[in-house]
């Protein structure tokens, strides 16, 4: 399989998982409808710590927390909820790498950002937006791992955000061994150009909030122009 292929499966769950996605529903549930569907479609594995999908759901939607010690809550979806799920579905050690957060709004998804009612849910997700934005507009095949990160993380903070992510990244390359990932972040000089594909995965908040918003999708060079697989 071609990573365009894996990336698809990862897409393709995130847009099965919405339409079941419903008040009363468990978040181990979540993850195994997740996990199954990426199997169905063609996923063999799971390539962080064989864990398929990362599900979180209120206020754990600030943890940030390695794949060694993640353990999915036995906790109810409730009728007006946040909930973001990362999932890392892989086939013969190619990999795919996607998250979303999901608004729940009376008891239904809200697939428009622009029209989730809670004000700082739709901020939260539309940050997100404009991120994703500027990684296109910033990033050349000249823009080293710390000159995105530093750029980014500056952004957020200016906006009134933080970065939650435990290891302060806002992302890592591609690779077949997990260990083997460099990351955006601060005194990594290599070029984003020198990996084939790297993930771009801001996990922000605002201050002293309760939730956390998180989008990723795996981007690279195509004749020199960043584009999102």
């Amino acid at each position: 399989m071609k990573y365009e292929e894996l990336q698809r499966i990862a897409k393709e769950t995130i847009s099965y998982i919405k339409t079941v996605i419903k008040p009363n529903i468990n978040l181990l549930d979540i993850r195994q409808l997740c996990e199954e569907k990426m199997l169905s479609l063609g996923a063999d594995s799971f390539w962080y710590y064989d864990i398929g999908a990362f599900v979180f759901a209120g206020d754990e939607t600030t943890v940030s927390i390695s794949g060694r010690e993640y353990a999915t809550s036995d906790r109810l979806i409730s009728f007006n909820d946040i909930i973001t799920i990362d999932l890392s579905p892989q086939n013969n050690k190619i990999w795919g790498d996607y998250a979303r957060t999901v608004i729940i709004e009376n008891g239904k998804v809200v697939e428009c950002v622009n029209k989730i009612q809670n004000n700082e849910w739709r901020n939260g997700l539309l940050m997100e937006e404009r991120l994703h934005q500027e990684l296109i507009d910033f990033v050349t095949p000249q823009t080293t791992f710390e000159e995105l990160y530093l750029h980014i993380n500056s952004l957020i903070v200016d906006d009134g955000f933080i970065n939650l992510d435990f290891m302060g990244n806002l992302g890592h390359s591609i690779v077949k061994n997990k260990d083997e990932r460099v990351y955006i972040e601060k005194d990594n000089h290599l070029l984003l150009s020198s990996v084939d594909y790297f993930t771009f995965q801001p996990h922000i908040s605002i201050p002293n909030s309760s939730y956390g918003y998180k989008k990723e999708n795996i981007y690279h060079f195509l004749d020199g122009k960043l584009v999102e697989l």
